[in-house]
């Protein structure tokens, strides 16, 4: 897992819990790496490893050191697992599990959003995979808000429209999801004076769950899913990508919870 910051990490958590229910005598770690270091981390990993997985700030860069992307990694621009094939850069793959991590965390709020309004907070990676799997869901409009609005604009030219941060509370009251992917205390100026019960949160943060966010929204009544369900969903396809077996998803949730909870 590379990354920077990359301490806090819960990927080793639930890949070790992963290889270890398939019986693999298979190693995760995280390693910190920025943008500069990347092409040559990437070159000393390929000779011996399987993959790797990406987090902030390497999507985006990634996407232009494969040889190949997949379909959904194209047309996100953002790629977070790397299967090598070789050692020659031409050999790797390049995919996005983040766009079935948005898919299963949104399933699992139990909400129709074919057809509906969904609001996307943030304009990073995980804002590009959050568009992408709402398009495949259904949903209609797409908003995407960001304080930088010609950041908001990039992101909504996958597929929706871009709004300033001072619409976000107007556009919450008519959505069915909101996706956010912005930093708690971004997100919790918005849902300051009230959340809306027929507006779902799927929050991608799983440290320090529930969110003051989180909190909110289901005070409200509203469903509400954590990073965790992204989390493990996205690392399971990457388990699958790299294994090529099919992932313990139960094993990898309850690894993660364990996790979660020895912190608090």
């Amino acid at each position: 897992m590379l990354g920077r910051p990359i301490a806090h990490s819960l990927s080793p958590v639930l890949h070790r819990a992963a290889y270890a229910a398939l019986g693999l005598g298979w190693t995760y770690r995280a390693v910190d790496c920025g943008v500069v270091e990347l092409p040559a981390t990437l070159h000393r990993l390929a000779a011996d490893h399987a993959g790797v997985s990406l987090t902030k700030p390497l999507k985006l860069a990634a996407a232009g050191l494969v040889g190949s992307s997949d379909p959904i990694a194209a047309e996100v621009g953002a790629v977070n697992t790397i299967v090598f094939n070789g050692a020659e850069p031409s050999a790797w793959i390049g995919y996005n599990t983040d766009v079935a991590g948005v898919v299963a965390a949104v399933r699992e709020t139990g909400v129709e959003v074919t057809g509906a309004p969904a609001l996307v907070l943030g304009a990073g990676g995980a804002a590009r995979a959050a568009v992408t799997a709402l398009i495949r869901l259904g949903a209609d409009p797409i908003t995407v808000c960001a304080r930088r609005m010609e950041a908001a604009v990039e992101v909504a030219a996958l597929g929706g429209a871009a709004a300033g941060w001072a619409a976000a509370p107007r556009l919450v009251t008519g959505a069915r999801l909101v996706v956010s992917t912005v930093p708690p205390a971004a997100a919790e100026e918005l849902a300051g004076a009230g959340w809306p019960a027929s507006a779902a949160v799927v929050d991608v943060i799983y440290q320090g769950w529930p969110t003051g966010l989180g909190r909110l929204a289901g005070a409200a009544g509203a469903p509400v899913v954590g990073g965790l369900a992204m989390l493990v969903a996205q690392a399971a396809e990457a388990v699958r990508l790299m294994t090529g077996r099919e992932p313990p998803v139960a094993a990898m949730r309850e690894a993660g919870e364990r996790a979660l909870s020895s912190k608090h």
